[in-house]
């Protein structure tokens, strides 16, 4: 009952750098963060009961193994490799949180320029949609000193979360990983989202979402495990919190993607795009194949038809000036000016206070 007392009212973390089992892992488990060793582990029931009931063989490790809970699970949100190196990353994740909810984060006065151009963003990203990129190259070069605290960094890595500072001031940034599934939102990546945005709206601390989404993760194995739920939860999430929200289209917006992620729709606050940005339904090649497919197969030649049709409909639609122009963003920007405009952009959003119609509680999908 206390942790979920405390919960969203003060940081809660947990530590675990030894055995965790049985009904004492549910502490840890509705905590704000979860530390784990590589010789700790937790699970419900051990090894023992597990080939008793199940006939299956399996070690500590294999069942519930820091690396377990950290790569498959979700469970742990930081992996160390001992005690002394874990400790050392409670201390610094601490630099990043107020001590309640009342509270700011930790202000500290920057050391790097907030003027400071980005123009190495213009190489690190590659203009064709589809050839892949590290997204925490983009991150490191915009943020404060380059650092990045990352959350959750090895479960459901198409999506990348975590703490930074941008001029002295702290940010929780969530942004699509396009080296890991093209950057499409899953279960696991929707379930990461919607916990860490929760996070930062309980206590005070401004989101930056950095998007480059092809759509959602299609398939049965999705649909038979709930995408629609699940991609309702950030949706829920990214509507639910009132702090500043802030957003930069890299590259590609797509479809429903476009709207779970922090979209006019769900009250984001000033959104920007790169010039090369395509936001649209689906891909032009996509769109050509349906909306045009009689005449594609109707030309003497369909390949130059369908090339031709993908060319006018990609500088009709799938440019961010005609989305700029229905409001769906505030501003194209230059990529090198990306950290400028997110400081600028923050400065005028801090003050804002924003509150919901009054009610027990919301129904968040679960």
């Amino acid at each position: 009952d206390a942790n979920c007392e405390a919960s969203g009212v003060i940081p809660q973390i947990s530590v675990i750098l030894g055995p965790c089992a049985g009904g004492a892992v549910y502490s840890p488990a509705l905590t704000d963060f979860v530390f784990m060793t590589e010789n700790s582990y937790m699970f419900i029931t051990g090894p023992e009961v597990v080939k008793a009931v199940m006939q299956e063989n399996v070690s500590f490790d294999e069942l519930g193994g820091g690396l377990v809970h950290s790569k498959e699970s979700g469970v742990s949100h930081f992996l160390s490799k001992d005690d002394a190196e874990c400790l050392l990353k409670v201390r610094e994740l601490l630099s990043y949180l107020p001590s309640n909810n009342q509270d700011d984060p930790p202000y500290i006065p920057p050391i790097d320029d907030p003027e400071r151009r980005c123009p190495e963003l213009e190489e690190l990203v590659p203009v064709d949609p589809h050839k892949p990129y590290d997204v925490r190259q983009v991150i490191h070069s915009i943020v404060d000193d380059g650092r990045f605290f990352e959350v959750h960094e090895l479960w459901a890595e198409n999506i990348v979360v975590g703490f930074a500072r941008l001029n002295g001031y702290v940010i929780g940034i969530v942004a699509n990983q396009p080296m890991v599934l093209a950057g499409c939102i899953d279960i696991k990546a929707s379930v990461k989202a919607a916990h860490f945005i929760r996070l930062c709206d309980a206590y005070n601390i401004p989101i930056v979402t950095l998007q480059d989404v092809p759509g959602f993760l299609p398939g049965t194995n999705q649909e038979y495990g709930g995408i629609i739920r699940n991609g309702a939860r950030m949706i829920y999430a990214y509507s639910e919190a009132t702090v500043p929200k802030l957003m930069i289209i890299l590259r590609k917006s797509y479809g429903g993607a476009y709207c779970v992620m922090s979209s006019k729709g769900l009250r984001g606050d000033l959104l920007y795009a790169w010039p090369n940005a395509e936001i649209a339904v689906m891909g032009a090649e996509g769109a050509v194949n349906i909306l045009f497919r009689k005449q594609v197969q109707e030309a003497e030649d369909p390949a130059a038809k369908r090339k031709e049709l993908v060319a006018d409909y990609e500088e009709k639609f799938n440019n961010p000036y005609v989305a700029a122009a229905r409001g769906l963003i505030d501003d194209v920007i230059e990529p090198r000016d990306s950290r400028r405009v997110l400081i600028k952009a923050l400065e005028v959003t801090l003050s804002k206070r924003e509150t919901h119609v009054p009610k027990k509680h919301g129904l968040a999908p679960m």
